[in-house]
């Protein structure tokens, strides 16, 4: 049994890497789907252990703000935003760091996904418009969402996890967290438009040209009802995080069911926009990891690199690995291996910040920075994995040593 767990976590892992298997038509989500499913079938695990390895505060949590994000978006909240940051009459650098600013602002209080979901078609639309390089701007509103994500300890996926399973505090995490982020996004600024300045900000001839698949989507109009009603629910659930004591996740479901019971909106809409292969993917790891944890493999992995002297249970080996792993499966994935080793005062904090801002990395280490380049393709821009590292890469070594160097203080 323990040779079919290692061969199913092994397979999974690879599919993590690579972003499926040879010869099957499959994504992360049907990999991590189908290696829970072989560990079900094959009785290694029954099935009350699968539900029971199932983090469910995690996933509640995650559901609820993808109801809440999907009432702001039908509301038009996310592309009206982006169309007054471009009616902005300012110079590029300008009009960068507002979008750095306000994409890092939404990121912490919603998913950077959704935000960079929303925002990266009506930012590339503006920026051909004004004759504007889209590229610097697209990525600037990436490498933000990353960024202004690992703020809060709901901002993305890998951090909603690290804080219910570690059972963090809301509001100290924010307290530690928001000085590296704050000065991450200065730096991130700063580099672009130093990287930018000798190339200049006016778009190439080439750029805009319909892509193939590109198609015109109807943005929704802003609502202020439905907006203000999202809104609404978002700052009294930050409010109630950072000072009740209640669930967060029980908190943000009632939220969500809230807005789900609407005249205007119909559950269908909203429920469409819920990302359930994130939700499955979740799953289907939770189960693989368990069945891998109970082999006991993994910690006496552990305990073979600490007496080496590499002990993940410290904060520079954690640190270092979470970033490497971060690369090679992705973030989520790299979270729910290191987990079962995050132990001591900041160690929740260490593993959240350098997996989220590992993502900037390079194109695959984010969704966020899937989802912008392929908003980007679409519309006729193409950023390629050696466009992106030439920004993406200054950017997470500057702002992984800004956290580095702010958290050893701390330890």
């Amino acid at each position: 049994m323990t040779a079919l767990v290692i061969t199913v976590f092994l397979l999974v892992y690879v599919g993590m890497i690579f972003g499926g298997l040879p010869f099957l038509q499959m994504d992360r989500t049907g990999i991590a789907l189908l290696g829970a499913i072989a560990l079900v079938a094959s009785q290694v695990i029954s099935v009350e252990e699968a539900f029971q390895s199932l983090h469910s505060p995690t996933l509640i949590l995650l559901f609820a703000f993808m109801v809440i994000s999907a009432q702001l978006r039908l509301g038009g909240f996310y592309s009206w935003i982006a169309r007054r940051i471009g009616s902005l009459n300012t110079r590029p650098p300008m009009l960068l760091g507002a979008i750095i600013g306000v994409a890092a602002y939404l990121s912490a209080v919603f998913s950077n996904d959704v935000v960079c979901l929303a925002m990266a078609p009506a930012i590339a639309e503006i920026c051909l418009a004004r004759k504007l390089n889209p590229i610097p701007f697209l990525i600037g509103l990436a490498c933000a969402a990353n960024i202004g994500s690992a703020a809060t300890l709901i901002g993305n996926p890998q951090n909603m996890l690290i804080g219910q399973s570690l059972n963090m505090s809301f509001g100290r995490y924010l307290l530690v967290a928001s000085i590296p982020v704050a000065l991450s996004l200065i730096v991130t600024w700063c580099l672009i438009v130093a990287l930018r300045y000798r190339h200049g900000w006016i778009a190439a001839d080439s750029y805009g040209l319909p892509a193939e698949d590109s198609r015109n989507e109807e943005e929704a109009p802003l609502n202020l009802w439905q907006t203000g009603k999202g809104l609404m629910v978002a700052v009294t659930l930050f409010a109630t995080f950072l000072f009740a004591p209640w669930p967060r996740e029980l908190m943000a479901l009632a939220g969500a069911g809230l807005l789900l019971t609407s005249r205007r909106l119909h559950s269908r809409r909203m429920l469409g926009l819920v990302d359930w292969q994130l939700l499955i993917l979740f799953m289907g790891l939770f189960v693989v990891n368990h069945a891998m944890q109970q082999t006991g493999l993994p910690s006496r992995l552990v305990e073979a690199l600490a007496v080496y002297g590499f002990d993940l249970r410290t904060q520079g080996p954690l640190f270092v690995t979470s970033f490497i792993l971060s690369n090679v499966v992705s973030n989520v994935p790299a979270v729910m291996l290191l987990l079962p080793t995050t132990v001591g005062e900041h160690a929740g904090t260490v593993l959240a910040l350098s997996s989220t801002l590992a993502g900037n990395l390079l194109i695959v280490g984010s969704i966020a920075n899937i989802i912008v380049v392929n908003e980007a393709t679409r519309r006729g821009i193409k950023i390629d994995w050696q466009e992106h590292a030439k920004l993406g890469v200054p950017v997470t070594v500057a702002t992984l040593a800004i956290s580095s160097a702010y958290l050893w203080l701390l330890a």
